[in-house]
């Protein structure tokens, strides 16, 4: 079973920064893409930004310019920086991987357990 491992959440004030890890249990070369989404109370939950195995990224409009994913491939570790936090960035973060082992494979979607970001004076 694929395990995704987040960590990083926490309560930071307006303006502030965050840096969210996420670190699967398999090997980032056997995922197509991987990406956050979040959640608020009441709300669906949506794509933040994504990243795909070539380094190619893909962020959500309310984020672009202060949010930035990578990839740092030593540390099979994916990173959302957030810079310029704001009130409604508060939500539940999750961690997402689209694994494919093989050419053979079909496409399977994991989820970490999610992490809490309070952005709040």
């Amino acid at each position: 079973q694929v395990q995704l491992v987040e960590s990083g959440g926490g309560l930071v004030q307006p303006g502030g920064s965050l840096r969210l890890s996420c670190a699967p249990s398999e090997s980032m070369f056997s995922f197509n893409a991987m990406g956050w989404y979040r959640q608020a109370p009441g709300k669906e939950r949506e794509l933040v930004a994504s990243i795909t195995s070539g380094g190619s990224t893909n962020y959500a409009d309310s984020v672009k310019g202060r949010f930035a994913i990578s990839r740092d491939n030593a540390k099979n570790t994916v990173y959302l920086q957030m810079n310029s936090l704001k009130p409604e960035d508060t939500a539940v973060y999750y961690c997402n991987g689209k694994y494919r082992p093989s050419v053979w494979s079909i496409v399977s979607n994991y989820w970490g357990q999610g992490t809490q970001v309070t952005v709040s004076s």
